[in-house]
């Protein structure tokens, strides 16, 4: 498991000679997150020209989120690493809490608003790993996204025909975007189990409890379909992370073709909160 992290850190993250790098690294108190801290620490901690620093994400979840924290920061003191967190209400955004209590009247309102609090959550979390790169300076965001996680990730947007988000999909740094920290994923071909059985046999803290908003969100139902389809055909899983990096390759070469006009555009910043 360590040789396909180290082979995908160093296709992923490409460290210049004369340069330094600061990677954030955004840690949940979870075990991806726990495994992903711990393999870089180790891959590349000890290099002069590497800066690793860890950032977690307080969405206001009482019982759930407090707890993590604390595994998070626990895991950053045993490591040694730097770690930042930074709340929703900083960024100007409701706690997740209060946006479940308020959700109800908002859908009566609005029909065509989302139903789900992950997809209100969801934009929030990524505004927050951006602020935390800004804060802290990153060149490169670390993510601890998982072989499943990856492959619910093309399934639903597969399901939705949403190409668009499947050309997004991290890595990053071969086709970075102008105002964004590119996001870089080392344990994408690491099934989920193999990384929980890692962070026990490495004692790793990490915080065990599903987030209590996840039940019923589409990811939830994605997370059981590749489930069977991976008991029914082994493979499938690398199948189709295989075929969302073909479809991004291909979109390479329309780029190299077209010049840079054929790059993504730089995001455009929300008016109302950046």
């Amino acid at each position: 498991m360590r040789k396909k992290i180290s082979k995908e850190l160093r296709m992923q993250l490409p460290l210049k000679k004369g340069e330094h790098t600061t990677v954030l690294v955004a840690v949940s108190g979870g075990k991806d997150s726990a495994v992903l801290l711990d393999a870089i620490v180790d891959l590349i901690g000890k290099r002069r020209d590497v800066t690793i620093v860890a950032g977690t994400v307080d969405e206001g979840i009482e019982g759930y989120r407090p707890p993590s924290i604390e595994c998070a920061a626990s895991l950053c003191d045993r490591l040694g690493v730097e770690h930042h967190v930074v709340t929703y209400p900083e960024l100007s955004f409701l706690e997740m809490d209060e946006v479940v209590q308020r959700l109800p009247a908002v859908v009566e309102k609005d029909k065509d608003a989302p139903r789900m609090a992950c997809s209100y959550c969801g934009v929030f979390r990524r505004q927050g790993i951006n602020h935390l790169a800004e804060r802290v300076g990153a060149d490169v965001i670390a993510l601890g996204h998982n072989l499943d996680d990856m492959a619910q990730t093309v399934l639903m947007n597969m399901a939705n025909a949403d190409l668009e988000r499947t050309l997004r999909l991290a890595p990053h740094t071969a086709t970075p975007v102008d105002g964004l920290a590119p996001r870089i994923v080392p344990l994408r071909w690491v099934p989920e189990q193999e990384i929980h059985l890692y962070a026990l046999h490495r004692d790793l803290p990490m915080h065990h409890e599903e987030c209590p908003n996840a039940r019923g969100a589409l990811r939830w139902r994605h997370r059981e379909m590749v489930a069977h389809m991976e008991a029914d055909v082994p493979g499938t899983r690398h199948g189709l992370v295989r075929m969302a990096d073909q479809i991004k390759s291909l979109r390479d070469q329309v780029v190299r073709l077209g010049g840079e006009n054929q790059r993504p555009a730089a995001p455009t910043p929300c008016p109302r909160c950046g």
